[in-house]
């Protein structure tokens, strides 16, 4: 245990130092954090063990995930938000169901041993996309804010409205449904996620802003205390929502819209260290993820799994995108640069995991083609943010000149 400790508190001091450096290249701290776990985990220097419990990593994945969308839509500037809205909605409404239902069809086709609901999982699996893999983009001011702030709102709230439609194909595989229809069963399942999740979001933030203004007021707020601010109401609005049976994924988000909102400009002062520990948190779960998955993955994926997950970065997320965008006046690679950078990450791996601590058949063949989805997209998607964001924001200026 101590060696682990060791190892990784020396890789986060080192990588404190470097990590700024590195971001500006070509290589996403993902392809570091995921490199190094696979180097000391069972594939290298088998330091860091792969007898790992699953639930660990998925309550590091929830949590760092929960972190980043509040921090991330707590940033969010509403007022390019309301001009730009009609991306965000079309990728949610349209390109989300279209997506599944393309992946649906691709994986039909690939793997015919796989149940009609197998299917549909693992399309519903690697639909949402990663606002802690997107980073890179949604923040990188050369990118048109427009562009910027569709793709974090849809990274945001993607992964909380496929948990219901997760857990209804779940519900269906199972045989779990009772004595109600699909459709009612689907309709249920998704107004109590969304609505508590809604509900959660809002109280709590609410909740939170009254007692910093508060404290701002009556001079009680101490500058130590205030850095864990974002944090704690981040946390609190994901566990308090999946505690009541919704989702904290679109809790987080919502609290972290609303409360960048109530408390701007000043949110800008809370936001700092709760990137800072969000970064921390996803340097340990990429790390995780290379030694504990990765590692005992990379040499069992097959043609179709490595063929299928090609094609989830690629046709079945790009080709909905360029459709449902068509009619916004972007150009053809505003449209492509939008479909690509859909990384796949930390959703994808809560989700497999919850598949397959159900048990579901052929959740084996399930884990493959997300963990080789989600490695393919750490490392095409890291290599490519920062050159194409840089030359696409480049171009994209001198447009507008």
């Amino acid at each position: 245990m101590y060696e682990i400790i060791a190892v990784l508190a020396a890789f986060a001091m080192v990588y404190s130092v470097v990590g700024e450096r590195i971001e500006r290249t070509w290589i996403s701290g993902a392809i570091v954090f995921t490199a190094f776990g696979l180097i000391f985990g069972p594939f290298g220097l088998k330091v860091l063990s792969a007898d790992k419990d699953p639930e660990l990593l998925k309550s590091l994945a929830e949590l760092t995930l929960a972190l980043v969308l509040f921090a991330d839509a707590s940033g969010t500037h509403l007022g390019v938000l309301r001009k730009a809205r009609a991306l965000p909605i079309r990728l949610l409404a349209i390109g989300l169901p279209l997506t599944i239902l393309l992946g649906f069809g691709v994986g039909k086709a690939m793997f015919p041993e796989l149940s009609i609901f197998g299917v549909a999982l693992l399309a519903t699996m690697l639909a949402p996309t990663d606002a802690a893999l997107g980073k890179a983009v949604v923040t990188n001011e050369a990118v048109p804010d427009p562009i910027r702030q569709g793709l974090n709102v849809e990274s945001g709230l993607n992964d909380g409205i496929c948990v219901p439609i997760l857990f209804l194909f779940l519900m269906l595989a199972e045989g779990n449904l009772g004595d109600m229809s699909a459709g009612r069963a689907g309709l249920l399942l998704f107004g109590k996620v969304v609505g508590i999740g809604l509900a959660c979001g809002v109280v709590l933030t609410l909740v939170a802003v009254w007692l910093l203004r508060l404290g701002r007021k009556h001079s009680w707020l101490s500058p130590t205390w205030t850095k864990i601010t974002v944090v704690a109401t981040a946390f609190a609005c994901f566990g308090a929502a999946q505690w009541l049976g919704g989702s904290g994924f679109i809790a987080s988000f919502v609290g972290g819209l609303l409360f960048g909102g109530l408390l701007e400009p000043h949110h800008e002062e809370l936001l700092d260290a709760a990137e800072g520990i969000g970064d921390t948190f996803s340097l340990l779960t990429w790390v995780l993820f290379g030694s504990a998955v990765v590692g005992e993955a990379v040499g069992h994926f097959t043609w179709p799994v490595v063929v299928y997950a090609l094609l989830s970065l690629t046709v079945i997320r790009m080709l909905p995108v360029f459709l449902v965008v068509t009619g916004l006046g972007m150009n053809t690679e505003a449209k492509l640069f939008t479909g690509w950078f859909g990384p796949r990450g930390l959703a994808s791996i809560v989700f497999v995991v919850i598949v397959a601590s159900e048990g579901v058949p052929g959740s084996g063949l399930l884990s493959m083609v997300v963990v080789c989805t989600v490695l393919g997209s750490i490392i095409l998607h890291g290599v490519t943010a920062n050159p194409w964001a840089k030359a696409f924001g480049a171009r994209a200026e001198r447009a507008t000149e």
